[in-house]
């Protein structure tokens, strides 16, 4: 395999952004967007409402890329109208640009490192390292990675961890999280007011509720699959991180849409400058990127990634409870 750097500038010719088409494609998809919203308003039936507010949340997944790569500097970075409009998609889908900017950016220089990565990502610890914690932190740990945390990611990541918490850290700073709190439960109240709690529900609620458990999962399975490889913190490298580090999901051309092609997330990793649309096109071109750990969306390969707790460096692999500990401890670990 090429050395980092070779392969870093191997990605250099899809680093150039075509302006004109991310303005196209944020277009056409704010199109698709207001469809499924103005459906889930007008649709007779709450059954049939919450399939088009379902539509909306997966679209907002996607709005959120262009928010995600203009934050990475890969598209409309020196446009003022995609400045105001990105950083307004970043307070409809709870992500304050200052807490996202400054925890998705440790994150990339960090992926996988043990006693670091947790910031701006979920937490991972070896099973030695997870023996040496408190009690206390045992049951945050299993806490944060429970599915039940991730799928309400709603209320734990994105209000509780992205808002609030991250104000409570730094007010100064982070400014916008308790802003951004106060906005969307006022954005919620001004609609039950004028048009009903089900509206509310349909229109801002639920949507957010979806993108944000979608989301989530994406996050974690981008990061904790079966074939994911770790290095100790003094043999890190960022190139080694990224391919192997970081998972291919693979998906039909319709989730591909959904998801801004996030699920090329090795390729992201590698040049977190190319923008969404070019990630296809680096894959195919460069051998390298070709080979990658690889998940999907099918129930039995999300069960397999949310199964996984802890590293094993003896193993070379992550772990279950039940594998990492007797089958007793396991269960009361997961408690």
């Amino acid at each position: 395999m090429r050395s980092q750097k070779e392969l870093i500038l191997a990605t250099k010719p899809f680093v150039t952004e075509d302006r004109a088409k991310t303005w196209r494609l944020l277009f056409s998809t704010f199109v698709a967007l207001g469809i499924a919203l103005s459906g889930a308003v007008m649709a007779p039936v709450l059954p049939i409402k919450l399939v088009f507010a379902l539509c909306a949340g997966l679209i907002w997944t996607r709005v959120f890329i262009f928010f995600h790569d203009y934050q990475h500097k890969a598209i409309l970075w020196d446009s003022t109208p995609g400045a105001i409009i990105m950083n307004c998609v970043g307070f409809m889908t709870l992500t304050p640009p200052s807490v996202w900017r400054q925890t998705h950016d440790y994150h990339h220089q960090n992926n996988t490192k043990m006693l670091g990565a947790q910031i701006g990502s979920y937490p991972l610890v070896s099973i030695g390292i997870y023996k040496a914690l408190t009690p206390a932190q045992q049951k945050m740990y299993a806490f944060a990675r429970h599915p039940l945390t991730i799928f309400f990611g709603y209320f734990t990541v994105f209000l509780g961890g992205m808002c609030l918490a991250a104000f409570k850290r730094a007010p100064r700073e982070h400014w916008q999280g308790l802003a951004n709190f106060v906005t969307h439960f006022s954005m919620a109240g001004l609609l039950t007011w004028f048009f009903g709690f089900e509206t509310a529900f349909v229109v801002l609620i639920f949507p957010n509720m979806v993108a944000s458990a979608f989301g989530g999962y994406l996050f974690y399975a981008q990061h904790n699959f079966p074939d994911i490889k770790i290095k100790g913190r003094r043999d890190w490298n960022y190139a080694f991180a990224a391919l192997r580090g970081s998972s291919m999901m693979e998906m039909s051309p319709l989730m591909h849409w959904v998801t801004g092609n996030i699920g090329y997330h090795h390729v992201h990793h590698l040049n977190h400058k190319i923008p969404f649309y070019n990630l296809p096109a680096a894959m195919d071109a460069i051998p390298e990127l070709q080979d990658p750990g690889r998940t999907s969306l099918i129930p039995s390969d999300m069960w397999a990634c949310m199964r996984l707790k802890l590293w094993d460096p003896d193993r070379n692999r992550m772990v279950t409870w039940d594998e990492a500990f007797t089958e007793t401890e396991a269960k009361a670990q997961a408690v």
